[in-house]
């Protein structure tokens, strides 16, 4: 958000939330921060596990927040070349490459294992280790994923909402995240759960490889 004097960045942490208000309404125990605008309408800042943060800054491109982030998943930046080059003597898994945002910005767990499963790669293979060819099924998977839940409003498991206060309705067509034990489908395989970077990781063992 650029005011007059710079710029106000808001980090929503995990389970933050933005909702526009065009009138007053009274706080949650989780609303933490509301910014008026010149209209009288609100911006409204909710975070249940207060892992987000605001800052203000009149240098956008020298903040600690946004200096070493990757490109934009959906811009042109990202490309199989791209993902290829950088990814390349890294021994580091897949997955994780994906969710490092120096790499690129904004694929999370649940979408990188939804985009995984889509290009047919296991989310432990080291990245340097993955063939040239797969990176252009893989792009294309990120970016299609990504499109569909901002599509679907996003992705609500727990508490997260939209700026209109409604749930995400994506989770209705994740094809592999929290499927543990459920058919693939695809081959019908039981879907496997592991652990990756510390985080959950779901992959159907038949389709990704």
């Amino acid at each position: 958000m650029t005011v007059d004097n710079g710029t106000l960045l808001i980090h929503l942490g995990m389970s933050g939330n933005l909702r526009f208000l065009s009138e007053a309404v009274t706080p949650s125990p989780h609303d933490h921060v509301d910014i008026i605008l010149a209209s009288g309408s609100q911006l409204r800042f909710n975070d249940p596990r207060r892992f987000g943060s605001l800052h203000f800054t009149t240098n956008t491109s020298e903040h600690w927040l946004l200096r070493d982030l990757g490109p934009e998943p959906l811009g042109n930046q990202f490309d199989a070349d791209y993902l290829w080059s950088i990814s390349r003597r890294r021994r580091v898994a897949i997955k994780q490459h994906l969710m490092n945002g120096r790499i690129v910005v904004g694929v999370g767990n649940i979408y990188a294992s939804e985009a995984l499963f889509r290009a047919g790669i296991h989310p432990q293979r080291a990245a340097g280790r993955i063939a040239r060819k797969s990176f252009g099924p893989l792009v294309e998977a990120v970016r299609a994923v990504l499109s569909e839940a901002i599509e679907a409003g996003g992705t609500t498991l727990r508490d997260f909402v939209g700026g209109d206060g409604r749930p995400g309705y994506f989770k209705q067509d994740l094809r592999v995240y929290d499927r543990e034990g459920q058919p693939c489908l695809m081959c019908a395989s039981n879907i496997k759960r592991c652990v990756v970077g510390q985080r959950a990781s779901y992959y159907c063992p038949q389709c990704q490889h």
